[in-house]
């Protein structure tokens, strides 16, 4: 089982510099739903006994991660007529060399943190921890609402991934409520996204800072 789960665990890491070093935003809505269908597997590759709860909990965020929330994203995409993130505050290269440090950080320091020491043998710590910080630098390094959206997902995934270390302590019912949340979450920043578009003919978060005036 661990093998099986360090290799998604891998894949994901691989999945954050992609998502980092291209500029086409539906490439990039579909990496991150195939990285959230993958996750979807790690409850199932965690619990030493699968329950009921737990097949629900992971065929809802293959569901929710994988099908429901990218469909929205290239809906509001396609309304929007935009293919590609311009002007990224951070180049493309860069923001991949900063992922990679943001890895290679995560890979040396998780084993310090509590949580580790019963996870050792698996890449659940540096990976969340990659995933969140690669997740900010999608934040706060693209322009677009699109792409701020798709950071705000991986930033997510990271933290997905961490809760499964607490899967004993906290109950299952949470982690649904959880997907309920980010589901509604990205419905919702999906329609905004909508009316930034009409009123501005873009999708370019800086405009926004004229409605100060």
């Amino acid at each position: 089982m661990t093998d099986a789960l360090n290799a998604i665990l891998v894949i994901v890491l691989v999945m954050n510099l992609f998502v980092l070093g291209t500029s086409r935003i539906l490439a990039v809505i579909n990496t991150v739903a195939t990285q959230g269908a993958l996750l979807g597997v790690i409850p199932l590759l965690v619990h030493t006994h699968l329950t009921i709860s737990v097949v629900l909990t992971s065929v809802a965020a293959i569901v929710l991660k994988g099908v429901v929330i990218p469909s929205i994203m290239i809906r509001a995409l396609r309304d929007a007529e935009i293919k590609r993130e311009v002007e990224p505050l951070i180049g493309l290269l860069p923001s991949i060399m900063l992922g990679a440090l943001a890895t290679a950080f995560a890979l040396l320091f998780a084993g310090e943190l509590p949580l580790a020491g019963e996870h050792q043998s698996a890449l659940l710590v540096p990976t969340s921890i990659a995933s969140v910080l690669v997740g900010f630098i999608i934040l706060t390094s693209r322009f677009k609402a699109l792409s701020q959206v798709i950071g705000y997902l991986v930033l997510e995934n990271g933290i997905f991934i961490f809760g499964m270390l607490l899967i004993d302590a906290m109950p299952l019912l949470v982690e649904m409520g959880v997907l309920l949340d980010l589901f509604v979450g990205i419905f919702v920043i999906c329609i905004i996204v909508n009316h930034i578009n009409r009123a501005f003919s873009s999708l370019d978060t800086r405009l926004l800072a004229s409605l100060k005036e």
